[in-house]
Parts: structure tokens; sequence; C-alpha cells
């Protein structure tokens, strides 16, 4: 008989920990949750490196929605155009700092909904600044996030990011939610890559689907 979802996850979870560390107090470690929301939108489809400078950049010159919001629109884009498509981030900047002064008196929203109706931030966004923000357990699945628990076979590989995010929400305690945004990641990009995943290798092999029906047949 197969190992449960549950013991697969806590397989995974324990092996996170070992390798990569584990943050203890997340709320502790909290950022400005408009720092948080400023440098999701300027990460979207564009490497990090050029999210840092752009970020650094506009909060030199802006750094509250108020401020961000007093700026013409040409120079909102020159501060950010190193971040990619900067006219679309632009926008999305600047109408998502004008609902928080108009819809949400300033503030960052607390919640996913909330933050979800903000017109530059998505559900991957929105959990971000939940844990980062607000020191909020919450799982973010992105692209290593959502392939990593496919292969490792905890779901279906036609589920959904939503369904994804319900599994791992459901079977992993709440106190290591954080770990799916940090190791897990740095496990998608070190061992499971996308392409040429270095399965013979990995620790997790032995509980992965992925390798015990595709890459243990080609070696």
């Amino acid at each position: 008989m197969g190992l449960s979802v549950r013991e697969k996850t806590d397989i995974m979870v324990d092996f996170l920990v070992r390798r990569y560390g584990d943050v203890q107090n997340l709320a502790a470690n909290k950022e400005d949750p408009f720092s948080v929301i400023i440098s999701c939108i300027l990460s979207q489809r564009t490497r990090d490196e050029q999210t840092e400078r752009a970020f650094s950049a506009l909060v030199a010159v802006a750094s509250t929605p108020q401020e961000i919001l007093a700026l013409p629109r040409a120079r909102l884009e020159r501060l950010i155009r190193v971040s990619g498509p900067y006219k679309q981030k632009a926008k999305k900047i600047h109408e998502t700092c004008r609902q928080i002064m108009e819809e949400f008196g300033g503030r960052v929203p607390r919640t996913r909904h909330e933050l979800m109706t903000l017109y530059g931030i998505g559900p991957k966004c929105a959990d971000i600044v939940l844990m980062y923000g607000h020191g909020i357990p919450s799982i973010a699945i992105d692209t290593h996030c959502n392939r990593v628990p496919k292969r490792i076979g905890l779901i279906d590989e036609e589920a959904s990011v939503e369904d994804v995010k319900r599994v791992l929400e459901n079977n992993i305690p709440k106190s290591k939610w954080h770990l799916i945004n940090t190791d897990l990641i740095k496990f998608g990009r070190d061992l499971c890559r996308p392409v040429g995943p270095k399965c013979s290798i990995c620790p997790l092999s032995k509980i992965c689907k992925y390798y015990k029906e595709g890459y243990s047949k080609r070696i």
C-alpha cells in the first residue's frame, strides 16, 4: 500500500527543513506590506535583479501610496523602466495605490479576498503579501510550488493552482506553510528543475511519482 498524501508531505517538509533550514518566527520577520505589493507587481514577467533595481529606484523617490500617486505617470514609468513591461506595471501600481487610498483608507488589506480586489494583485501576490507583509500564514503557488507537488504525486498533473494550494494547506501544519514559499522554491531551482531534474541524487526520489514512473525507466 502506497503512502498517503499526508505522509508524503510530512516527508517532504522534513527534508526541506534539513536541507534548507527554517524561519522560526515569520511574524517577527515581516516586511512593510506596501513594499511587498510594489515588489510583487514589479516582479511580474522579469528577473529578480531587474525587480530589485526598479524597486530601489522607485522607493528612493516615492515609497508610499500618496507619494506614488503624486508622481507624473511618465516619471513613474521611467523609474521602473528596467522591470520589463513598465507601462503596464506603472498602470497597475498607480491603480493599486488609488484603491488602497480610496477603498482601504491608506492601509494594505489583510485578507486574501480584499487583496485580490486590488488591480495589480493576483492570487500568488495576495498570498505573498499576507505572509511577508502581514506575517499571516499562507501558501503562495509559483511555478516551482505548482510543479514539484505534481511531480511527487501529491496531486494530479491537471490540477489547478488553487487546487495545489488547497492540498498543500490541508496536509501541511500551518506553522510550516512558509517553507513552501522559501525552501520548496529553492528545491525547485536546485534539484527538481523544470528541465533536467536531478532525480538520481534527489533524496525525495523514494516517494516521487515522476521518478518511479518516468525518470527511473530511462536510466
